[in-house]
């Protein structure tokens, strides 16, 4: 019988004990977004953001900016975060504007208050075999999600769909960093279901409906990241969740699964770089 990787279940479970902690501090987390132009998803993304943090005890800060806004705007307000002992978790929500370097942007961003943990020094300290000050929101999601249900990594074979600095390439490390043996797929990767076939361990992170069953051997793990809209406007993921589920051992649903996990982690980094600062 398939189990359900229930990412719902698991962020009541871990909010409830950060709000049990933050309500024992006499000062509260300070989480800063920066918020620019008007995309419909990423005011969504943000409004989700404050409402769980503000449901847990953490001050949440969004700092909008009109679409036009300049780069050098963006980065005196960040230096400005950076000196406020008042601050402790940045964030600017992504994608940006054209005419802003996203690159530009994540470098200024002090690495102690990184809380999507992708500056440079965080990335470096990631895939250098130190400790960054906080992991990535979605990998450390997804290994949250796997460990909940005690699965193991060690010795697995873990295929990862999708080479983006903001799941595939941390996750990989991450992955590694448990002794688990990582193939990273992409858009140019050659009989895709060739390598699918032998996974122990599948995470997809594409925004395209391409698993389906016959690519899959039968007890495969299988995380599905990807969330998309179809032609109908059903919320989809990457994985064909009606077929696969009757071959897989354990499925994280779309919705439901890897995406309510991402919140909870920028809620866990908030509160490590809290209590970081405050030491």
């Amino acid at each position: 019988m398939t189990i359900i990787l229930d990412g719902k279940a698991l962020r009541e479970k871990i909010l409830a004990g950060l709000k049990l902690k933050i309500d024992n501090y006499t000062k509260k987390p300070t989480l800063v977004v920066i918020l620019i132009g008007k995309n419909p998803a990423s005011q969504i993304y943000v409004n989700n953001k404050k409402k769980t943090a503000e449901k847990i005890g953490i001050n949440s800060i969004v700092i909008n900016y009109p679409e036009n806004v300049s780069e050098q705007e963006i980065i005196l307000k960040i230096h400005e975060l950076n000196k406020d002992d008042n601050v402790d978790a940045i964030l600017v929500q992504l994608p940006l504007p054209k005419h802003i370097s996203k690159e530009n942007i994540i470098k200024m961003i002090d690495p102690k208050k990184d809380v999507d943990g992708f500056s440079p020094y965080n990335f470096g300290q990631l895939f250098s075999g130190g400790t960054p000050f906080v992991y990535p929101c979605t990998p450390k999601g997804i290994l949250l999600l796997l460990d909940e249900y005690n699965i193991e990594l060690e010795g697995k074979h873990a295929v990862i769909i999708g080479r983006s600095n903001i799941v595939g390439k941390p996750l990989a490390q991450m992955f590694l960093d448990r002794n688990a043996t990582v193939t990273i797929c992409h858009s140019r990767t050659k009989n895709l279901a060739d390598i699918t076939k032998t996974a122990d361990i599948l995470v997809s992170a594409v925004g395209e409906n391409i698993i389906e069953e016959k690519m899959l051997k039968s007890g495969c793990v299988v995380v599905d990241v990807g969330i998309f809209k179809d032609a109908s406007g059903r919320t989809r993921g990457d994985v064909d969740f009606e077929n696969v589920s009757k071959i897989a051992s354990y499925i994280s649903p779309v919705p439901g699964g890897v995406g309510p996990m991402t919140i909870t982690s920028l809620m866990l980094n908030t509160v490590e770089l809290f209590e970081k600062h405050l030491s």
